[in-house]
Order: C-alpha cells, then sequence, then structure tokens
C-alpha cells in the first residue's frame, strides 16, 4: 500500500549511529577522562547500528509496498533565492543501500570486538567505523547537493582516520595521506560538477535539477562549444573515480590496507568506494543525456576492471589481493554505469558488498589465527585448522568469480552481456576488458585461496626469510611448533551471516531488481541506449541464466582461472617462479605497479616540490621578506639618512631653509608675466 514514510523514523537512521559514535568517541577515550569501558563502547555503537538496521529493513518493506519520501527536515539558509537545506530522498535505491550499508556495518562493528580486543585504541576504534556508517547513510539519504557533499566530505574524512588509525606508524600516516590527497583531486571535480549545475538550475535539490535536465541539455559552456552537460557529468564523474578508486585516482586503495581489516571491509565493500557508484546511478536523469560522458564513464571503467585485476595475481600480502580485487570489481560496475545499465551497476553493488565483506573478514580471520602475519607465502594447509574460516572464504571466492547459482554470477554476467550490447565508444574494448577480467579474477581468487587454506604448511618457519612491513602492530606470526587456530565467535558469526546473502541473494533478488519495477521512477535510461532493453529480452529466469551460461564464455573463462591456479600452486608449484624469471620485466612493471606511484611522486609531487620551492624563493624570500618587509626597512633608512642631512643644528640653516620655503611659494603662485 502506496504511503509517505515516516521522516521522525527516518531521521533515526543516521542519528542512531552518530549517538553510539558520540558516547564511544567522548566518553570513551581520554578526551573525557575514559568515564566508559570497553564493553560499553562496543554495546552503544553495535545498538545504534542495529536500531538502524531494523528501520532500513522496515523501511524497505514499506518502500516495496509503495511508500516513499522527499522533503526537507531543516532548512540552514537561504542565499539568493537558493535554499541549503538537509532533506531525505528515500526510495528503492535509497532503502536497498540503506540496508546493505547497516548490515554490513552491524557485521563489522560484531566482528571487531574479536578483532581488535587487544588494541589500546578499542573504544576510539569504534566510534569511528560508527561515525563513519552515520556519513555514508547521510551520503545515500540525501534529496539534495549539499546533503551529499557533505555526505561524501565526511566518509572520506573519516576514512583518513581509520586508514591513519595505527599513527604511530609511518607507513600508516603516509597511507592516510595519499588517500586524503587523492580523493581531494577527486572532490575538486565533484564540486566543479554541484557548482555548474547550481549556476544554472538555481537549485541544489534533485528533483528541482532534474526538472530542467531538458533546458540544461541545449546550454553550452560559455566560451566554448562543449555541452555543458557533459562538462557537468564528467566533474561529477572525476569525482566518483576519486571515491570508488578509478583509474588514475585508484592509487590510494591498496594502501588504505595499512587500516586494520574491519575498516577495509567496511570502506572498500559497502561503504565508501560505493558512494561514487551510487551518485552516477543516482544522477542518471543527468548522465543519461550525455553519450560523451557515459563513453568516458565506459572507458575508464574498463581499464580499471582489466588493469588492476592484473596486480591481484603477483600480490603476496592477503589483504592486498582482495583489495586488488574490490578495485577490478568497481571497474565491473563503473562499465555498466556507461553502459546505461545502472540497476546492473546498483545490483552488482549490492551482492559485492556481502562477498567482498566476507573476503575481507575472512582474510582477518586468517590473520588472527597467524598472529597478524599476512603473507601468504606463510600460509598453507588452514582448512584443517580453521574449519569456519576457510567454508566461508570458499563461499565468497566462489561468488566473486561468478560460479552459477552465487550472487556473483548474477551481477557479473550481467555486466559483460550490457557491455556487449552497448553501442557507444569504446564498447568494443569495454567487453573485452570485464571479458579477459573473469579469467584473470579466478585465476588470482583461487591462487589467494589454495595458497592459504591448501597445499602444505608453511607457517612456523622462521617467516621463510620473508620481509612482513605492512603488518599490523604486535607482528611475531607462528613460532615454530605453534598450530592455527579458528577465531572466536565474535569473528566467525559474522562470515557465517555474511556467507548466505553472498550465496543466495543473488539468485532472488536480479528479476525484481533489473526486470522488475523495484526501480521504476528511479533510474531513467534514454531510448537510445538498448543495453537494458537486449538484458531483458534474454532473460529467462535465474535457473535459465545457469543454464545459458555452460553455452557461453565467461563460465568457461572462469573455469580455466580456477584450473590454472590449481595447476600452478597445487599441482606444480615451481611454475609460478618459472614464469616470474621468463617475464620478469612484464613482473618488475606490475610489482611497480604500472609505476603510478613513481610518476605521481615525480610529476606531482616533485612538481609541487619545485612550486613550492619557486613560490618561497621568489614569493616568500624575493617578493615578501626582500622587497616588502626588508625592502620597505631599507627604504625608510634610506630615507632617513637622506634628512638627517638637513639636521645640521644650527639656526641660521634652518631660516636660510624656512627663507628660501616661502621664496618658493611665491613663486610658485605669482601670475604668470603674460597671463591676463
Amino acid at each position: 500500500m502506496a504511503g509517505q514514510l515516516n521522516p521522525q523514523l527516518l531521521l533515526a537512521v543516521p542519528l542512531a549511529p552518530l549517538a553510539g559514535a558520540a558516547i564511544a568517541g567522548l566518553f570513551g577515550t581520554k578526551f573525557f577522562g575514559n568515564l566508559v569501558g570497553r564493553k560499553t563502547s562496543h554495546t552503544v555503537t553495535i545498538l545504534g547500528v542495529l536500531i538502524a538496521l531494523i528501520i532500513s529493513v522496515q523501511t524497505l518493506l514499506q518502500v516495496i509496498d509503495g511508500a516513499t519520501f522527499n522533503g526537507t527536515l531543516y532548512t540552514w539558509m537561504t542565499v539568493g533565492g537558493v535554499k541549503l537545506e538537509i532533506g531525505f530522498l528515500v526510495d528503492s535505491l535509497t532503502a536497498m543501500m540503506m540496508c546493505v550499508v547497516t548490515f554490513v556495518s552491524l557485521m563489522v562493528h560484531i566482528y571487531t570486538i574479536g578483532y581488535m580486543k587487544d588494541d589500546e585504541g578499542y573504544n576510539r576504534f569504534f566510534a569511528y567505523i560508527s561515525l563513519f556508517t552515520f556519513s555514508m547513510l547521510m551520503l545515500v539519504m540525501s534529496n539534495n547537493f549539499l546533503q551529499l557533499f557533505f555526505g561524501w566530505e565526511a566518509v572520506g574524512l573519516v576514512s583518513y582516520l581509520l586508514i591513519g588509525f595505527w599513527y604511530t606508524r609511518p607507513t600508516a600516516i603516509f597511507a592516510n595521506m595519499k588517500a586524503f590527497l587523492v580523493n581531494r583531486v577527486g572532490d575538486f571535480g565533484f564540486i566543479l560538477g554541484i557548482g555548474l549545475l547550481l549556476a544554472y538550475s538555481g537549485s541544489m535539490n534533485y528533483t528541482e535539477v532534474f526538472a530542467q535536465k531538458g533546458m540544461l541539455a541545449q546550454l553550452t559552456l560559455p566560451g566554448s562549444d562543449w555541452m555543458l552537460l557533459t562538462v557537468a557529468c564528467i566533474c561529477l564523474f572525476i569525482g566518483a573515480m576519486g571515491k570508488s578508486a578509478q583509474f588514475p585516482l585508484h592509487v590510494w586503495l591498496p594502501d588504505s590496507m595499512e587500516g586494520p581489516t574491519p575498516i577495509s571491509a567496511l570502506i572498500h565493500a559497502a561503504t565508501m568506494v560505493t558512494a561514487g557508484i551510487f551518485m552516477v546511478t543516482r544522477m542518471s536523469p543527468l548522465f543519461e543525456l550525455s553519450d560523451t560522458a557515459l563513453s568516458f564513464i565506459l572507458i575508464i571503467g574498463s581499464i580499471t576492471a582489466l588493469f588492476m585485476g592484473f596486480l591481484g595475481v603477483i600480490q603476496t600480502d592477503i589483504k592486498r589481493v582482495v583489495a586488488y580485487s574490490t578495485l577490478s570489481q568497481l571497474g565491473y560496475m563503473t562499465v555498466a554505469l556507461g553502459a546505461s545499465a545502472y540497476s546492473v551497476a546498483v545490483f552488482h553493488l549490492m551482492t559485492h558488498a556481502f562477498f567482498k565483506a566476507l573476503l575481507f573478514l575472512g582474510a582477518g580471520s586468517v590473520i588472527i589465527g597467524l598472529h597478524h602475519d599476512q603473507d601468504m607465502r606463510n600460509m598453507g594447509g588452514l582448512r584443517k585448522y580453521m574449519p569456519i574460516t576457510w567454508i566461508t572464504s570458499l563461499v565468497g571466492s566462489l561468488a566473486l568469480i561468478g560460479t552459477p547459482f552465487f550472487s556473483g554470477f548474477y551481477s557479473k554476467d550481467s555486466i559483460i552481456e550490457a557491455a556487449h550490447a552497448s553501442t557507444l565508444f569504446g564498447s568494443g574494448f569495454a567487453y573485452f576488458a570485464v571479458l579477459a577480467s573473469v579469467f584473470v579474477t579466478a585465476f588470482y581468487s583461487f591462487r589467494m585461496y589454495f595458497m592459504v587454506f591448501h597445499g602444505e604448511e608453511r607457517f612456523g618457519l622462521a617467516h621463510n626469510g620473508h620481509e612482513h612491513d605492512d603488518e599490523e602492530p604486535g607482528h611475531h606470526g607462528l613460532e615454530p611448533g605453534q598450530k592455527p587456530h579458528e577465531s572466536p565467535w565474535v569473528v566467525t558469526l559474522p562470515l557465517i551471516l555474511l556467507a548466505i546473502p553472498s550465496a543466495i541473494i543473488g539468485f532472488f533478488a536480479i528479476e525484481p531488481m533489473l526486470f522488475g519495477s523495484f526501480f521504476k521512477d528511479v533510474i531513467f535510461v534514454n531510448e537510445a541506449h538498448h543495453a537494458m532493453e537486449e538484458l531483458r529480452n534474454d532473460f529467462h529466469g535465474p535457473v535459465g541464466m545457469v543454464a545459458h551460461a555452460f553455452s557461453s564464455a565467461p563460465l568457461w573463462l572462469a573455469i580455466a582461472g580456477v584450473a590454472s591456479a590449481y595447476y600452478c600452486y597445487m599441482v606444480n608449484p615451481r611454475l609460478p617462479a618459472a614464469i616470474k624469471q621468463k617475464f620478469l620485466p612484464i613482473f618488475t612493471v606490475l610489482d611497480n605497479k604500472y609505476y603510478m606511484d613513481k610518476f605521481n611522486d615525480v610529476v606531482f609531487a616533485g612538481g609541487a616540490r619545485m612550486l613550492g620551492r619557486g613560490l618561497w624563493n621568489a614569493g616568500d624570500r624575493g617578493l615578501i621578506d626582500g622587497l616588502i618587509v626588508n625592502g620597505s626597512a631599507k627604504a625608510v633608512n634610506w630615507f632617513s639618512k637622506i634628512t638627517r642631512l638637513w639636521q645640521s643644528g644650527y639656526i641660521y640653516h634652518y631660516a636660510f631653509v624656512m627663507i628660501i620655503g616661502v621664496l618658493g611659494f611665491l613663486v610658485w603662485f605669482m601670475p604668470f608675466p603674460f597671463a591676463k
């Protein structure tokens, strides 16, 4: 039954995690003298997120029945007719995101009890992740660009705090600063896009801006023949490139593994990195009017999906393998956006949130069992010691590579078909990229799986001489003779609860989300873009989709990837080393991450340093110190020396100057002799 959602109840969704963050962050830390203990801190933050989840699920059920909400809750100010407001737009897209964010966040909160139990910053960490949840909820629930930008910047700020949570480690400090600076680059484009839309629509409200899309589509950027809407959409997408870690603004995400594992799951599964995907989907009425912007999105997503996957193949740190997997999967979502398959992108966002959070938390469970050793070369044979972690990680890996009936199968195959159906410029490369990425994903996923859970036991061997610079505080690994152990229930329970949707949610959600009325009047697709129409014509139910998969390339590429990983790491483990030596130049390029960090360091950071030195020498030392400060002092000194020459102390000198002065005035004001 259609109706209006209760705004007071909706307000409790972001405010409940905020209240938990305030209690844990203020009263649970040194700020107010540690007035509450660990138990109180994790209880109030978990309770806040649980309340948000319950209301979000209730809201989703009401939205499915036809209820919506789009209104202003508070007007901050009105400037020149532009209203700056706090308001909510809750429809099927928002309600789905609310449920995903709060569910994954709740699992991470529970998991953190076990993972961070020995950390001195226990209360502070709970405050941060709860504040992060509040920020993301404000972002997805916004009905205007002002609140969107607030949530956008808030998740960036809290991610800075979380990535650098262990602030005594130089690597963590560099990582969070890198994330902060790279996101500022993207956010600069984002605010330019918002500014353009505000300048020409006169509003920051989504509904009012969308209502003027026809007028906006007719305008060109002053001083050029570029379409205004194309420039605005590309600027908005540059913001998404930063938040959702798209090439070349992806460089911050792998280094963010310096933060504790729970936040890796929260940032890289359901919150910050999906903000860009959500934003572009929300702005579909605008993006659909610019094929140029869509082609740009398509090409950027294709590059990210394929080339970031290659980097996952050579990683030895278990968390970094999953991190590069996240980059590749975000590329898949971006390809779907560029193909105008917004519902497919959001569908993969949802399925990916569950299985990627599962993989990150599974990696964290392995790290706990091995006493914070993250190097996969020191693992192997963990299946019999950590059965729950093993089976749940297997479920996550199967979902990631697109195994039939698992959630990732339905969303990934739909993206591949959407890329194939697209006729935009760059769609051919996009189809090749996502298709090739299927093999790459399967290979690095099961490379990690076999190295960690199967084969010979390599732990407790004095670390095999491998370095562990990126590991968490207190690392010592397993000593000779020690055996791994399964993690406590607060760690394994979230793994089990995340494994369930990772396995089944795609089967049940694909039809209503992609081909039903779930996103009706929420996502808009131009009639000229036929990708979703072709997917609808080819869809014969979730079971029929599985049957069709056996006659299509993606499934066989995934099988080939798993088989190759099995042969390389189980049957013939010497082969990878031989391949590495054979293709050492390629390995060197991949090991240096395509030299993107060095390029940024030399060109951008080096350029900034040169500019800074130039401004310091010319501006600070030359202009300010040399000319203005020291120059003015020298001028006063020079003038004083000149005037001092006239101060002899003799009265007749002063009388003579006075007479000369009076004579000068008389001459000056005397009428000209020939004047009439």
